[in-house]
């Protein structure tokens, strides 16, 4: 059982070494520990200090691409290198890496193919109020777009089995955390959340740099995949509602054109006609989706089949050398 932790990192020459000394050197029911740093285009010294600190294996982008784009390319990197399970922790040490072992445990007994690691929200003094209420305002959303229980969303502490890894395929450019729930639910993967611990905050976070813009992007980003996994239900509610405004002007009219007074109403008549038919619009654009959704599905099967297919023969490879 191999085990690969992975550490997207961008400018962390001097968060990283805490979050390197923490991850733990054996975990029971794993026989091999390695770890990956993706160099996300930083312009200091994180990949000398990785080095320095004995990282097993550096993945180095081009350019700042952003996280999510890391945090996908550490996973298919880990998975060719034949990890069975795949952690995900961020290099700032917000996350107590001896709960390492917390996260891999329910994969390693079965219970689940992805753990994600629940902060204690309310206990965390650097996070402000409104801040711990958006975070679990942000929970429940996804909860219910995704339709399986998450305590933390946002949180990127979290392990995969194999299998889950090479079902995901985040399409965000911004953060990968709330798109890859959302995906493994529809795809079926069995989730588990473990409570976790947090460090002392060594830096701001990057993602929330303007509370407007981290709110717009997260809901732009739950929004577009709630559209592409459930879009019958994004669609179906607005127009429902739409429908029934429409009936009940409709219906006001024909009660007062019926008492004689309808000449004084054609103009909520035509309002009425006009959300039906805004309904009816959103009605086919929603089965248009739906549509639109099942392709989705194949084309993500497609995926995943072939990185099983490349990196099987890219394992054989290594084992002909």
């Amino acid at each position: 059982m191999k085990l690969i932790i992975q550490i997207p990192s961008y400018n962390e020459e001097k968060s990283l070494p805490y979050t390197l000394r923490d991850l733990p050197d054996s975990i029971e029911g794993v026989d091999e520990i390695e770890t990956l740093v993706v160099d996300d285009g930083s312009t200091d010294r994180t990949v000398e200090v990785a080095r320095e600190h004995g990282v097993d294996h550096i993945v180095s982008l081009p350019c700042n691409k952003g996280l999510a784009v890391a945090w996908a390319e550490g996973v298919d990197a880990a998975l060719k290198l034949g990890a069975d399970i795949v952690v995900n922790t961020d290099a700032d040490n917000q996350y107590v890496g001896e709960d390492i072992p917390k996260l891999v445990r329910p994969i390693l007994e079965g219970k689940a193919e992805m753990v994600i690691g629940a902060r204690p929200i309310e206990r965390i003094p650097h996070f402000s109020w409104l801040k711990k209420r958006l975070q679990r305002f942000g929970s429940w959303v996804v909860s219910v777009c995704a339709g399986v229980d998450v305590q933390d969303a946002a949180s990127g502490f979290r392990a995969y089995s194999r299998e889950a890894a090479l079902m995901l395929n985040v399409l965000s450019d911004y953060s990968h955390c709330t798109e890859s729930l959302i995906r493994a639910a529809r795809r079926g993967v069995k989730m588990k959340s473990v409570p976790i611990r947090v460090n002392e905050k060594l830096r701001e976070s990057r993602l929330m740099t303007s509370l407007p813009r981290y709110l717009a992007n997260q809901a732009m980003d739950i929004f577009r995949v709630a559209t592409m996994v459930h879009p019958l239900k994004v669609f179906s509610i607005p127009a429902v509602l739409f429908l029934l405004i429409g009936t009940g002007g409709c219906v006001r009219f024909l009660y007062f054109f019926v008492t004689g007074d309808g000449s004084g109403h054609v103009q909520s008549l035509l309002f009425s006609v006009m959300m039906i038919i805004l309904a009816f619009m959103l009605g086919m654009v929603g089965i248009a989706a739906n549509m639109i959704a099942g392709n989705h599905q194949l084309i993500e099967d497609t995926l995943t089949r072939l990185k099983k297919v490349e990196i099987e023969a890219q394992g054989a490879e290594d084992e002909d050398e």
